[in-house]
């Protein structure tokens, strides 16, 4: 297929105290090998906008730069959107980096399957180090379909998405209510209208793990990930069945909130809230891991705490080894358990 014949993609870039990132990330989609893109820049009233400008300038023409007040990443991304002229928009964080064939293998998949959403795998960058993929951490069963995302077997990777301008435009866009999950809830609604989605195992993306990142804090994404189920369940008309997923991924997310509140109040010496969040999480849960955790707590919390403490310090020093690397398992942000094995901090 020829260039002009190509779909034209519009690579869509929201920035916030990007000003030290960007020129990296613009250099790796300047670089792609897919020739028919614009790329949309929105500085979302960043407070590093000086810096910011000074860094795009020699770019020009080839960028179109949006400044706007502070509406979050949703309202940046909207603003990217609407500005867009591509059949396909690509969302990109502004500190992530595309690798040179990424739009290229995209675009020629998703045409070829007639897709409205496709998502690849990424590496994963702390502290300029490779520590692994993202699919490695996040599980991805086939079909994508609006009860797998529920049930979170499919995790789409934003920096990593290539959808249509016209499916999001459908859906309604990001909802700017939201500042963490607002692209799962989007996924959910383009699902549920029936939106064709697929994931491919190549990887097409870094993704730099920064602890400033809306990402970066566990907890505050469960609560933000219960709200986007609630507004499913209220603004959907969904089944029966659909509802129950939902209801069951709400207690799971609650239930882990209190367990990872378990492991604060135990580190801070908090053992009457530490009791009251273990016995609300075993409740939430019902599993036996849970249960063992309230138990430790109600009779030994200090032990606890210092099993805890001993478990950490070694997971620090296994990271120092691995280049400080917090790779991880399934669960999110921090579980409790009786035995040393199980002390480990985990997240998604």
């Amino acid at each position: 297929m020829g260039e002009r014949q190509q779909p034209l993609v519009s690579v869509i870039i929201p920035a916030y105290r990007a000003a030290s990132y960007i020129r990296e990330t613009l250099d790796s989609v300047f670089a792609q090998t897919y020739p028919n893109l614009e790329v949309v820049l929105v500085n979302d009233g960043s407070p590093d906008t000086e810096a910011l400008e000074d860094a795009i300038r020699t770019y020009g023409e080839r960028l179109i730069y949006i400044r706007q007040e502070n509406r979050g990443p949703s309202g940046a991304r909207n603003t990217a959107i609407r500005a867009a002229q591509g059949k396909y928009i690509a969302c990109l964080d502004s500190d992530d980096l595309y690798l040179p064939d990424h739009l290229a293998n995209m675009v020629a998949f998703i045409e070829e399957e007639g897709l409205d959403l496709l998502y690849c795998d990424s590496y994963l960058v702390k502290n300029g180090i490779q520590i692994g993929r993202t699919f490695e951490r996040e599980r991805q069963i086939s079909p994508v379909t609006f009860e797998s995302l529920l049930r979170v077997d499919c995790c789409v990777s934003t920096s990593t998405t290539v959808a249509s301008r016209q499916a999001m435009i459908d859906a309604g866009l990001f909802d700017e209510r939201y500042r963490r999950c607002e692209d799962f809830d989007l996924w959910l609604r383009m699902s549920f209208r029936g939106a064709k989605m697929d994931f491919v195992r190549r990887v097409g993306v870094e993704h730099r793990l920064l602890p400033t990142g809306l990402a970066a804090d566990g907890q505050l994404l469960r609560e933000a990930r219960i709200e986007i189920y609630r507004k499913t369940s209220a603004s959907l008309p969904l089944s029966a069945a659909q509802q129950a997923i939902i209801a069951a991924m709400i207690a799971w997310n609650e239930g882990t909130c209190q367990t990872s509140l378990v492991k604060r109040y135990v580190r801070e010496g908090r053992y009457p809230e530490a009791r009251v969040a273990a016995d609300k999480a075993a409740v939430l849960l019902q599993d036996g891991k849970s249960r063992r955790i309230a138990l430790a707590v109600q009779i030994a919390p200090w032990a606890v705490r210092r099993f805890l403490r001993l478990q950490e310090a070694r997971l620090a020093r296994k990271g120092k080894q691995r280049g400080g690397s917090n790779r991880s398992g399934p669960s999110e942000g921090g579980s409790i358990k009786i035995e040393a094995r199980d002390l480990e901090t985990k997240e998604t």
